[in-house]
Parts: C-alpha cells; sequence; structure tokens
C-alpha cells in the first residue's frame, strides 16, 4: 500500500468554491483502480491549504490514474482554484518498508 499525500495551496477567497469542486471531482477518485481511502483536510491556521491523502494499491496504480481522463477531469474540476501547483510526495508504512 502506498499514501499519496498532497498539499494544495488555494487562491484566497476561493477556499469554498475549492472544497464544492472538490467534493464533485471526488468521484474520479473513488472510481479509479486500486484507490482505497481518501481524505481531504483543511488547515486550521492556514485557510487556504489543504491536504489529500489517498490510500494506493500501488504507486503504479496512483501513476495509472494520473495518465487516465479521469485525471483530467479531476484537475480540470480543482486546478482553477490553485495558487500554485500542488506538492505531492508517496509514502510507504514503516514495518513494511
Amino acid at each position: 500500500m502506498v499514501l499519496e499525500v498532497a498539499l494544495f495551496d488555494v487562491i484566497a477567497g476561493q477556499e469554498d468554491a475549492f472544497a464544492a469542486a472538490y467534493l464533485e471531482a471526488r468521484k474520479q477518485l473513488e472510481n479509479a483502480e486500486g484507490s482505497r481511502t481518501i481524505r481531504m483536510s483543511r488547515g486550521i491556521e492556514t485557510s487556504t491549504r489543504f491536504v489529500l491523502q489517498v490510500e494506493w494499491d500501488s504507486l503504479e496504480a496512483h501513476e495509472a490514474f494520473r495518465a487516465s481522463e479521469s485525471f483530467g477531469v479531476w484537475r480540470g474540476l480543482i486546478g482553477p482554484h490553485f495558487a500554485n501547483p500542488p506538492h505531492v510526495e508517496h509514502f510507504t508504512d514503516v514495518q513494511d518498508s
């Protein structure tokens, strides 16, 4: 299992619009082969910052999603709200290393 962590900085004043777009775009992640759990959190101290966590079966499953048409839909919905490109990293559990 691989954990994708994506940090999104959203244009000030567009936080609620981003959250609404995410709720619509989330369907693309839910239907992606190899996705397991999906969680988006909003910053308390920095309300324009959001963190997405997605558990994938494998890094290859996430890469397949990124190469799919569904990713284009996902990015088309949430991307207009980005203040800058997201920062994305992948993690594995320590006991699985």
